[in-house]
């Protein structure tokens, strides 16, 4: 009973650090990669489908993605989704190939991201707080059930506590990286 609440803990803990993770794929930071484009969706037959199942990314140079579309007829609408985003970028189409070039990053666009990555990191953080908060509480519902004694739920909230420091620690990690990248010239 206890391990599989530690489990999901840890589990559902693991998840919130790969959302912040994935989350972070989406910034800006100065070069090229293709996961800047991935979450970006183009309407296909009818709906909205991300970019990465409709065309592919690849990248030409560090400061230069291209798109080709799978299909002729979806470089307009590709070049007009990339456009709307909220990235700022500005496509340009040659035949079937559509290039996106990457704008040099002033400094107060640098600090923007750098502060929209210290809030990510502590959307995560309370993701992960609530995790704890809701295993301590299974844990606590046990104990009142007579499931557990108190000694098994104290080992428990230690190990639950362990686990969310852990996954803590990694969140900072990931965060101080990323600020570092963003401010990097």
């Amino acid at each position: 009973m206890i391990e599989d609440v530690q489990k999901d803990a840890s589990g559902r803990m693991d998840r919130s650090v790969l959302a912040f993770t994935k989350a972070l794929m989406k910034l800006r930071t100065g070069r090229a990669h293709p996961g800047l484009l991935e979450h970006i969706e183009a309407e296909y037959y009818g709906s909205n489908v991300p970019l990465n199942q409709v065309a592919n990314l690849a990248v030409e140079d560090p400061r230069t993605l291209i798109v080709t579309p799978w299909e002729q007829q979806m470089v307009p609408v590709i070049e007009k989704a990339i456009r709307n985003s909220d990235l700022g970028l500005n496509p340009v189409t040659a035949g079937s190939v559509i290039r996106v070039p990457l704008p040099d990053l002033t400094e107060e666009r640098r600090r923007d991201l750098a502060r929209l990555v210290k809030q990510e990191a502590e959307h995560s953080r309370v993701a992960i707080r609530n995790v704890r908060r809701d295993a301590l509480s299974d844990l606590k519902e046990m104990v009142k059930e007579k499931l557990i004694t108190e000694d098994d739920e104290r080992r428990a909230h230690h190990t639950i506590q362990e686990l969310t420091d852990k996954h803590t620690t990694a969140i900072d990690k990931v965060s101080e990286e990323k600020q570092h990248e963003v401010m990097e010239f």
